[in-house]
């Protein structure tokens, strides 16, 4: 691989030589190389100097830790993949925190902001402080947006580098900017050039119960195929709620009808078991549940 290569010839440096290479790098992106050519080198300093790195103490959320971490090749991969604008799945313990830094402090060269968005505060900080040694010893600056941030704080933050944030953070910066902010010097954020968002299922699909509304209407040039099959989808959904509306009453009317014989209460209960798998939050079906007797023969079935 092209960046181990560089990266090996990047042994013989001194320190300064390969933080020097930030601003090199900088000037021929103004001189009107793009990111992907800049990529292998970019790489190889990041992970050049993640091994300078091994073996000092550095400390993190006020604790002092080890530093032990050099990217493997599947992390170059990974990176290249973000760079790309691609979702790159990893599993946990393989080092995704690691994986960021390399497409972040490419995209920073550019001298516009690159963010990336986590899943708490907690983690926010913590990354923000932990990678930031690698962009510190380039000469990258590093923000942190945490919650009750005052504006100005915030700002500056932005107007760093590199800037790690929760969804909400970035995301209600955005609406203050554009909706209750009446002067350029109330908005905290920048332009918005590059962004990782770390675990991208959790904050997209499992916290988005409650989205942030920030995009605008979006022309359709062709026909979706949601839009084709949307009629279907909701017949199927409409038939199996009132299929299940028909098995729970008829389940509700043999248990509660005194003296059923018990093969007409096991067929009750396959009935509710039918509407549990079909349709688990019918009213009917939770008020049942609620006597511990059926609930507990239900969950044996």
């Amino acid at each position: 691989m092209r960046i181990n290569e560089i990266e090996h010839s990047y042994e013989a440096l001194s320190d300064e030589q390969l933080q020097a290479k930030t601003p090199e790098f900088r000037d021929r992106f103004k001189a009107g190389e793009t990111l992907d050519q800049l990529l292998p080198e970019a790489f190889a300093a990041v992970k050049s100097t993640a091994r300078r790195l091994y073996g000092r103490k550095i400390t993190v959320c006020d604790h002092e830790l080890t530093w032990d971490m050099v990217h493997y090749d599947v992390q170059l991969i990974g990176g290249m993949a973000l760079h790309e604008g691609k979702i790159a799945e990893m599993a946990t313990g393989e080092g995704k925190t690691l994986v960021a830094t390399l497409p972040l402090y490419l995209n920073a060269l550019s001298g516009r902001n690159s963010q990336l968005v986590t899943a708490n505060d907690y983690l926010a900080r913590r990354d923000a402080e932990w990678m930031g040694h690698i962009y510190q010893f380039l000469g990258v600056t590093v923000g942190c947006i945490q919650q009750l941030m005052p504006n100005d704080l915030r700002r500056e933050m932005y107007n760093r580098d590199i800037t790690y944030g929760t969804a909400s953070e970035f995301g209600f910066d955005y609406l203050r900017d554009n909706g209750m902010a009446t002067r350029k010097e109330d908005q905290v954020q920048r332009d918005h050039f590059y962004c990782i968002v770390d675990e991208v299922d959790s904050i997209l699909v499992d916290e988005a119960r409650t989205p942030l509304i920030i995009s605008g209407p979006a022309p359709i040039e062709r026909e979706q195929p949601f839009t084709r099959i949307k009629p279907s989808v909701e017949d199927l959904v409409n038939a199996q709620t009132r299929l299940c509306n028909k098995f729970i009453t008829e389940a509700r009317e043999l248990l509660e009808k005194p003296n059923t014989p018990t093969e007409e209460r096991e067929t009750a209960l396959r009935k509710m078991l039918q509407v549990k798998m079909g349709n688990p939050k019918n009213k009917q079906l939770m008020r049942l549940m609620e006597t511990p007797e059926w609930r507990k023969r239900l969950d044996k079935l």
